[in-house]
């Protein structure tokens, strides 16, 4: 049978908690509840409290608790784990002491040395890191905020520091972009964080927390303008911005690349993905984007389209057979694409 109460209120979480703060949660309020900590008058707290982690733990439990406690407030999808890859189910009863999670490596650095490295680093952003992190995924602070509750005192009084700190270390362009500012926080609150996330989420979960918090600042520092391929688009670029105005309104319409319904506009290689591969994500949306700028307007949407959607492969040829290139190019492809190597000579045919 379904427990009658709230299973989220028992954890102290809101109804659309990652599996990763459930995680937190519970080992953090059976340490504090545990019998052999609080003595026999908590067993039933302590129960309650591992009851509500088995629940809400299992994928499968959960979906059915929420479909009949919570029908209006169901979780958008993906929102239930940091990565949208459900975790392992758990099962009842009480526990002496929650599992102890796997010990993670530290960096050489401590956590005030590697805070202090990093807003040096951010205050040394240049301009193509400015641009890749305007289009940065952001941090899960609906994460931060869950498990704030369950931080020691000092870790509280940092964490409301850092965002602060950061942004007063940003370039003034940044900083009052969220996407922005929320990518360099994202990588400092792993920093402060690390040692109690160490000691409360088990490999797992723990991976994905750090993977999450730093993606963001990861994909977009300390790497080139458009990738590994950055050469080829500001060559392109260049192609596109000498072309006269009105044949950059004029190319796109040539062809219609991809017709919509097969496939994506925008496929990626077999072997790469925006999910895995996030700097390619922000060097392809950012190749569109200054391509784009190079359109006068108004220009048909089946133009920019194009163009976007040339831009996309040629940031990932690397991964694209030429044919594969060609087709995603569509119209576009003899102004984006670098040109064939000129055949040599060709032996000359006989005429008697």
């Amino acid at each position: 049978m379904l427990p009658a109460d709230d299973l989220y209120a028992r954890l102290e979480l809101p109804v659309d908690a990652s599996f990763e703060a459930i995680e937190i949660a519970w080992r953090a309020l059976l340490k504090r509840h545990h019998p052999d900590i609080a003595g026999p008058a908590a067993v039933e707290v302590a129960k309650r409290i591992n009851v509500a982690h088995d629940w809400l733990s299992d994928p499968v439990l959960r979906e059915r608790y929420d479909r009949e406690r919570h029908p209006r407030r169901q979780r958008a999808p993906g929102r239930a784990t940091l990565d949208r890859h459900a975790p392992p189910a758990g099962r009842g009863g009480i526990r002496a002491t929650p599992d102890r999670p796997r010990a993670r490596p530290r960096a050489p650095l401590d956590p005030a040395q590697a805070l202090a490295a990093h807003l040096d680093r951010v205050r040394r952003l240049n301009d193509d890191e400015l641009d890749r992190l305007s289009l940065a995924e952001t941090a899960p602070i609906a994460f931060i905020a869950s498990i704030a509750r369950f931080l020691p005192a000092d870790r509280q009084d940092a964490l409301r520091a850092i965002e602060a700190q950061v942004q007063a270390a940003l370039p003034r362009r940044a900083r009052w972009h969220a996407p922005s500012r929320d990518a360099a926080v994202g990588f400092a609150q792993e920093i402060v964080l690390g040692p109690f996330l160490d000691e409360h989420l088990s490999g797992d979960f723990r991976d994905r927390v750090r993977e999450r918090l730093t993606r963001g600042w990861q994909a977009a520092v300390d790497q080139p303008r458009y990738g590994p391929n950055t050469a080829g688009v500001r060559s392109a670029l260049e192609r596109i911005a000498a072309l006269p105005v009105a044949d950059r309104a004029r190319i796109g319409g040539q062809g219609a690349g991809v017709p919509r319904g097969q496939g994506s506009d925008f496929p990626w290689p077999r072997g790469l993905s925006p999910s895995d591969d996030a700097g390619l994500r922000v060097s392809s949306a950012l190749a569109q984007r200054d391509a784009l700028a190079l359109l006068p307007e108004p220009v048909p949407a089946l133009t920019r389209r194009g163009l976007a959607r040339a831009m996309h492969g040629l940031v990932l040829r690397h991964g694209f057979r030429p044919a594969e290139l060609e087709r995603l190019a569509g119209p576009w492809a003899s102004v984006v694409l670098p040109q064939r190597a000129t055949a040599g000579p060709q032996p000359r045919r006989r005429t008697d």
